[in-house]
Protein backbone atom coordinates (compact mmCIF):
# COMPACT_ATOMS: atom_id res chain seq x y z
CA UNK A 1 0.00 0.00 0.00
CA UNK A 2 1.14 3.60 -1.01
CA UNK A 3 0.76 5.97 1.51
CA UNK A 4 0.57 10.06 0.34
CA UNK A 5 0.93 13.01 1.92
CA UNK A 6 0.95 16.37 1.39
CA UNK A 7 3.57 16.80 3.48
CA UNK A 8 6.57 14.05 4.29
CA UNK A 9 5.41 13.25 7.91
CA UNK A 10 9.70 13.61 9.29
CA UNK A 11 8.54 17.54 8.14
CA UNK A 12 5.48 17.48 9.38
CA UNK A 13 5.84 20.85 12.41
CA UNK A 14 3.29 19.92 15.33
CA UNK A 15 2.54 22.73 17.76
CA UNK A 16 3.30 21.95 21.81
CA UNK A 17 0.36 19.32 22.87
CA UNK A 18 -0.30 18.73 19.02
CA UNK A 19 -0.84 15.02 17.50
CA UNK A 20 -1.14 13.98 14.43
CA UNK A 21 -2.49 10.12 13.47
CA UNK A 22 -1.53 8.44 9.89
CA UNK A 23 -3.37 5.60 9.04
CA UNK A 24 -2.77 2.59 6.52
CA UNK A 25 1.07 2.39 7.03
CA UNK A 26 2.88 -0.63 7.10
CA UNK A 27 5.60 -1.89 9.73
CA UNK A 28 8.35 -1.35 7.32
CA UNK A 29 7.04 2.69 6.85
CA UNK A 30 7.00 2.80 10.90
CA UNK A 31 10.75 1.47 10.96
CA UNK A 32 11.23 3.47 8.15
CA UNK A 33 10.36 7.10 9.61
CA UNK A 34 11.98 5.94 13.25
CA UNK A 35 15.36 5.77 11.68
CA UNK A 36 14.94 9.19 10.04
CA UNK A 37 13.62 11.22 12.82
CA UNK A 38 16.59 9.37 15.06
CA UNK A 39 16.28 9.53 18.66
CA UNK A 40 17.38 13.45 19.39
CA UNK A 41 13.69 14.36 19.17
CA UNK A 42 11.19 15.64 21.17
CA UNK A 43 8.23 13.95 19.44
CA UNK A 44 6.20 10.96 21.16
CA UNK A 45 5.35 7.64 18.76
CA UNK A 46 2.58 5.30 18.79
CA UNK A 47 2.05 2.61 16.45
CA UNK A 48 -1.26 0.03 16.72
CA UNK A 49 -1.57 -2.05 13.35
CA UNK A 50 -1.17 0.20 10.66
CA UNK A 51 -1.98 3.51 12.71
CA UNK A 52 0.24 5.83 13.61
CA UNK A 53 -0.03 8.71 16.10
CA UNK A 54 2.76 11.35 16.56
CA UNK A 55 2.41 13.49 19.31
CA UNK A 56 4.72 16.74 20.57
CA UNK A 57 4.40 17.16 24.04
CA UNK A 58 2.88 20.60 25.73
CA UNK A 59 4.93 22.08 28.66
CA UNK A 60 2.21 21.15 31.05
CA UNK A 61 2.44 17.26 29.93
CA UNK A 62 6.53 17.20 30.45
CA UNK A 63 5.97 19.07 33.78
CA UNK A 64 3.64 16.09 35.05
CA UNK A 65 5.52 13.29 33.12
CA UNK A 66 8.83 14.67 34.83
CA UNK A 67 7.33 15.06 38.09
CA UNK A 68 6.15 11.38 38.44
CA UNK A 69 9.45 10.81 37.31
CA UNK A 70 11.08 12.21 40.03
CA UNK A 71 8.20 10.63 42.34
CA UNK A 72 9.04 6.89 41.09
CA UNK A 73 13.12 7.36 41.76
CA UNK A 74 12.73 8.69 44.74
CA UNK A 75 10.26 5.89 46.21
CA UNK A 76 12.79 3.57 44.93
CA UNK A 77 15.47 5.41 46.65
CA UNK A 78 14.08 6.36 49.62
CA UNK A 79 12.33 2.38 49.98
CA UNK A 80 15.38 0.39 49.13
CA UNK A 81 14.82 -0.88 45.79
CA UNK A 82 16.82 -0.94 42.84
CA UNK A 83 15.54 0.85 39.85
CA UNK A 84 16.58 1.49 35.85
CA UNK A 85 14.98 4.56 34.41
CA UNK A 86 14.53 3.71 30.42
CA UNK A 87 12.95 7.33 29.69
CA UNK A 88 10.93 7.55 26.53
CA UNK A 89 12.75 4.16 25.18
CA UNK A 90 11.00 3.17 22.02
CA UNK A 91 9.34 -0.17 22.50
CA UNK A 92 8.82 -2.32 19.37
CA UNK A 93 7.13 -5.99 18.89
CA UNK A 94 6.97 -6.78 15.17
CA UNK A 95 5.08 -9.88 15.73
CA UNK A 96 2.37 -7.66 17.22
CA UNK A 97 2.83 -5.15 14.78
CA UNK A 98 2.67 -2.87 17.75
CA UNK A 99 5.21 -0.21 19.07
CA UNK A 100 5.33 2.67 21.50
CA UNK A 101 7.13 5.48 23.27
CA UNK A 102 6.39 5.70 27.22
CA UNK A 103 6.39 9.12 28.38
CA UNK A 104 8.57 7.25 30.82
CA UNK A 105 9.12 3.76 31.80
CA UNK A 106 11.01 1.82 34.80
CA UNK A 107 12.54 -1.56 35.40
CA UNK A 108 12.03 -2.26 39.15
CA UNK A 109 10.97 -6.18 40.13
CA UNK A 110 13.14 -6.63 37.02
CA UNK A 111 16.01 -3.85 37.37
CA UNK A 112 18.85 -6.73 38.44
CA UNK A 113 18.40 -8.08 34.92
CA UNK A 114 19.25 -4.98 32.90
CA UNK A 115 22.43 -3.93 33.25
CA UNK A 116 25.06 -1.56 31.37
CA UNK A 117 24.54 1.33 29.55
CA UNK A 118 23.31 -0.29 26.16
CA UNK A 119 21.90 -3.54 27.55
CA UNK A 120 20.37 -6.03 25.57
CA UNK A 121 16.87 -6.41 26.58
CA UNK A 122 14.20 -9.81 25.96
CA UNK A 123 11.80 -9.06 23.91
CA UNK A 124 9.39 -10.42 26.29
CA UNK A 125 10.77 -8.63 29.55
CA UNK A 126 8.49 -5.26 29.30
CA UNK A 127 9.16 -2.42 31.70
CA UNK A 128 7.69 -3.20 35.12
CA UNK A 129 6.10 0.23 34.98
CA UNK A 130 5.11 2.81 32.52
CA UNK A 131 3.93 6.53 32.92
CA UNK A 132 1.30 7.73 30.27
CA UNK A 133 0.40 11.47 30.79
CA UNK A 134 -3.03 12.81 28.53
CA UNK A 135 -3.64 15.88 28.23
CA UNK A 136 -5.37 17.16 24.97
CA UNK A 137 -5.43 13.31 23.44
CA UNK A 138 -7.40 9.88 24.17
CA UNK A 139 -5.11 6.91 25.72
CA UNK A 140 -7.36 4.45 25.10
CA UNK A 141 -5.61 3.09 21.77
CA UNK A 142 -2.19 3.46 23.86
CA UNK A 143 -3.62 1.45 26.50
CA UNK A 144 -4.63 -1.59 24.05
CA UNK A 145 -0.32 -1.25 22.95
CA UNK A 146 0.71 -1.08 26.61
CA UNK A 147 -1.61 -4.43 26.78
CA UNK A 148 -0.01 -6.05 23.99
CA UNK A 149 3.53 -5.49 25.37
CA UNK A 150 2.21 -7.40 28.89
CA UNK A 151 3.43 -3.94 30.71
CA UNK A 152 1.91 -4.61 34.47
CA UNK A 153 1.44 -1.38 36.04
CA UNK A 154 0.60 1.95 34.11
CA UNK A 155 0.27 5.14 36.10
CA UNK A 156 -1.81 7.22 33.95
CA UNK A 157 -2.85 11.03 34.19
CA UNK A 158 -5.72 12.71 32.45
CA UNK A 159 -8.07 15.18 33.30
CA UNK A 160 -6.17 16.10 35.85
CA UNK A 161 -6.50 13.18 37.54
CA UNK A 162 -4.07 10.20 38.23
CA UNK A 163 -4.53 6.81 37.93
CA UNK A 164 -3.00 3.79 38.89
CA UNK A 165 -3.62 0.67 36.89
CA UNK A 166 -2.75 -2.98 36.79
CA UNK A 167 -2.99 -5.48 33.88
CA UNK A 168 -5.53 -8.23 34.31
CA UNK A 169 -6.41 -11.03 31.48
CA UNK A 170 -9.18 -8.81 30.34
CA UNK A 171 -7.10 -5.38 29.98
CA UNK A 172 -6.33 -2.64 32.53
CA UNK A 173 -7.91 -2.37 35.69
CA UNK A 174 -7.56 0.45 38.31
CA UNK A 175 -6.47 -0.28 41.17
CA UNK A 176 -6.38 1.65 45.05
CA UNK A 177 -2.56 1.19 45.34
CA UNK A 178 0.56 0.32 43.26
CA UNK A 179 2.01 -3.37 42.73
CA UNK A 180 5.64 -1.44 42.83
CA UNK A 181 5.05 0.56 45.70
CA UNK A 182 2.06 -1.16 47.97
CA UNK A 183 2.15 1.96 50.19
CA UNK A 184 0.78 4.55 47.33
CA UNK A 185 -2.39 4.61 46.34
CA UNK A 186 -3.65 7.15 43.75
CA UNK A 187 -4.80 9.56 46.34
CA UNK A 188 -1.41 9.90 47.90
CA UNK A 189 0.26 10.46 44.36
CA UNK A 190 -2.95 13.27 43.39
CA UNK A 191 -1.57 15.15 46.49
CA UNK A 192 1.88 15.46 45.52
CA UNK A 193 0.48 16.34 42.03
CA UNK A 194 -1.69 19.01 43.87
CA UNK A 195 1.36 20.02 45.80
CA UNK A 196 3.50 21.23 42.40
CA UNK A 197 1.29 24.04 41.57
CA UNK A 198 2.24 26.08 44.28
CA UNK A 199 5.81 24.45 44.63
CA UNK A 200 8.56 23.24 43.44
CA UNK A 201 9.74 19.97 42.49
CA UNK A 202 12.52 19.81 45.17
CA UNK A 203 9.65 20.78 47.66
CA UNK A 204 7.51 17.35 45.71
CA UNK A 205 10.58 15.23 46.53
CA UNK A 206 10.95 16.28 49.97
CA UNK A 207 7.40 15.27 50.83
CA UNK A 208 7.85 12.01 49.17
CA UNK A 209 11.04 11.24 51.16
CA UNK A 210 9.36 12.64 54.31
CA UNK A 211 6.20 10.31 53.46
CA UNK A 212 8.31 7.08 52.94
CA UNK A 213 10.18 7.91 56.27
CA UNK A 214 7.24 8.31 58.21
CA UNK A 215 6.04 4.73 56.79
CA UNK A 216 8.83 3.19 58.27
Amino acid sequence: MTVTLATPLSQLVLSPGGAVTVSGLTWQHYQLLLTELGEQRASRLAYDKGVLEIRLPSKLHEIINRLLSKIIFTLAEELGRDIVDMGSTTWNRQDLDQGIEPDSCFYLQNADRIQGLNPEIPADLPPDLAIEVDIANASDNKLVIYQALGIPELWLYQKGQIEILHLQSSGFVASDRSSAFPSITPEQLQTWITMRETATDLAVVRAVRQFCQSEE
